[in-house]
Formats: C-alpha cells, structure tokens, sequence
C-alpha cells in the first residue's frame, strides 16, 4: 500500500491530510481546463475517498491537489443521521453569496479534524455558483445542513478549516468527550 493511496480493486482512497498540514493553509488555485482526464481522476479519486471515509463532502485541498474543486453529497450518511439528503455535486471555482444576515451555530466535523466536533456559525441561507466537471454553470440557492456542507467545503479552498470558525471553543473538542455514549463515527 502507497502512503498516498490506496488501491482497492478500481477505487483510489487517497490520503487525507490532517490539521497541521501547511497545505491545508494555502489558498487553491482556480480550475483553468476542464473536461480533462487528469480532472476526472481527480474526481474519481476524491468520490472515492469521500466515500470511503463517510463523509458529507471533500475539497481537492484534504488529498494534497491545491485546485478550488469540492465534492459533496448524501443519500444517508452515518456521521449526519439526522440530516436531509443532499445532492451529490461536483463544484469548481466556487463562489458564495449568503442570502441574508442571519446565521445558525451547528455541530460541525472534518476528516482533516478526526475525532473532533465544534460548534460553528454558518449562514443559514445561501447562493452558489460554479461550474461542474465539464465546465456547465452551476447555480443553486440552499439553505440549512446543505448551505452548512458548501460553506465548510469551500472554506478549504480558501485555507480556513472549522476550528477557526468557533465563537466558544468550549463548544469544540474529542467526539466522545463532548457526546458520551453516543456512537459518533470518527471523522
């Protein structure tokens, strides 16, 4: 097994990085060409780590590639049961407008955090722009725990991971410590 990746069958799981990493800091260079092979093995390899992984999302940032391209996406997730599902997308060169002042504190978790939890203000509503991977427009106006999933993606693109976002960083801290006996999937 590379320390990169590794390599079930035609899945690539890519290493994520962990909070301490100076990559995670930099801020992604925007998409230039799309529709590329190098392209959709990136997204290829960046489904399958996020899925791998049970996460809710995935920005090219948390596997090493410092491109402004996030993933993100549901049907269930065992780390986010009582969430509403979210549509997969692939979105690149994002760029977010809140629609409106008001903002929600929600739970929030990283793979690049592992076995951590923080409470983090988000706006509540939200319009999204970009461009999926063949370059078409993409524009959507969420709200709530999808609104929540695009902020925290995009906010890697941009360097930022959630611990900086805490108001109270007695609202952040170990999974097991903040929710006892609660069977938390380990981010």
């Amino acid at each position: 097994m590379e320390k990169a990746a590794k390599i079930l069958g035609t899945m690539a799981i890519r290493e994520v990085l962990k909070m301490g990493d100076p990559r995670l800091l930099a801020v992604a260079q925007p998409v230039l060409n799309f529709a590329t092979p190098e392209l959709e093995s990136l997204l290829a390899d960046m489904r399958d780590t996020m899925r791998d992984l049970n996460g809710a999302g995935l920005a090219a940032p948390q596997i090493g590639v410092s491109l402004r391209v996030v993933i993100f996406g549901f049907e269930l997730n065992p780390r986010y049961p009582e969430e509403d599902p979210v549509p997969f997308t692939v979105l690149i060169n994002p760029i977010l407008t809140p629609l409106g002042e008001q903002q929600e504190e929600g739970w929030e978790g990283c793979l690049s955090v592992p076995g951590m939890r923080g409470l983090v203000p988000r706006y509540r509503d939200l319009r999204y722009i970009g461009f999926d991977a063949a370059g078409r427009p993409i524009d959507r106006t969420v709200k709530d725990f999808h609104a929540r999933v695009v902020q925290h993606e995009v906010d890697h693109l941009d360097g930022i991971l959630y611990p900086r976002r805490i108001r109270d960083l007695t609202q952040f801290g170990f999974n097991d410590a903040l929710f006892p006996g609660e069977n938390l999937i380990d981010e």
